[in-house]
């Protein structure tokens, strides 16, 4: 089990390993393009080439991307399933060619109109960008914690969308908080249990490939997304003793995506509290 955080790529993509060497993150997401935003830069090849090196150089991987926040694969607005669809395959084609494992996102919101009625065109864009870029980059869902009508907040969901697509590109990033959100009780260790049960029974427990390690200002089954720092939130440091412990996640890289003691994101005090509970139940 590596420990990690979502860190700043600006200034080129190669400072994000310092930026990871600076709080001691083993494993490392980032943004491929501005989060809120459509337009990306182009990057060069020289600098992919470069971010390869340097990654090898510092042994700080695996790597991920994180989508746009922008993408809705279940809207009913076909400019931006378009511009989604176009995104996604970007950032697809970036993971690729720096060697980073595959990009984690959020499926996106059907606005109320139901699960079952957007399946078919969640379907159609997936198979579309799997079409359209490299085969050694994952395309990794991220579960949510349910408001607004956000697609993934019940694994079903997810294993739905998997079992539709039919491909081993399709992989799941499980978010700590979210998943507390929507009701299911990471922090508990029989909960706990029936969950990655559920997990293993409905998508299976290879696919899931990373998670994001957040404690959660909401309480169990709050719907709302809302981070906060390690042992601070309602799962607290105990919960993440019961899901560090868990050998569902014995080799899978945890990523920090919290606050911050400062309210500048992922810092080192929170990296190592996941470092001194991974020592603690012997998980790596």
């Amino acid at each position: 089990m590596k420990i990690g955080a979502h860190v700043g790529a600006s200034g080129g993509l190669t400072t994000a390993f310092e930026r990871a060497a600076a709080i001691g993150a083993e494993t490392i997401q980032i943004f491929g393009a501005p989060p809120q935003m459509w337009r990306r830069r182009k990057i060069r090849p020289d600098e992919c080439e470069a971010f390869r090196v340097a990654m090898a150089e510092t042994g700080i991987e695996p790597v991920f991307l994180h989508g746009p926040y922008l993408i809705n694969l279940a809207t009913d607005k076909p400019e931006q399933l378009t511009k989604s669809t176009d995104a996604l395959s970007e950032d697809l084609r970036l993971a690729s060619a720096i060697g980073a494992k595959g990009v984690i996102f959020h499926v996106g919101s059907h606005k109320g109109a139901g699960f079952a009625k957007r399946l078919p065109q969640i379907k159609k864009a997936l198979k579309q960008v799997l079409k359209d870029t490299p085969d050694d980059a994952w395309i990794i869902l991220e579960n949510s914690a349910g408001q607004g009508g956000s697609v993934g907040s019940k694994l079903e969901e997810l294993a739905a969308i998997i079992a539709a697509v039919g491909s081993d590109r399709l992989k799941v990033c499980l978010d700590t908080e979210h998943a507390y959100a929507a009701g299911y009780n990471l922090a508990d260790g029989d909960a706990l249990e029936e969950t990655m049960a559920l997990f293993d029974r409905e998508i299976g427990l290879s696919r899931l490939v990373a998670v994001h390690a957040n404690d959660s200002k909401i309480e169990l089954g709050g719907g709302v997304d809302r981070h906060e720092n390690i042992g601070e939130g309602h799962i607290g440091r105990a919960g993440f003793e019961v899901i560090m412990a868990h050998p569902a996640f014995r080799e899978v890289p945890f990523l920090l995506e919290v606050p911050g003691l400062e309210k500048e994101g992922p810092d080192k005090p929170n990296v190592d509290i996941l470092r001194k509970i991974r020592a603690k139940v012997g998980a790596g």
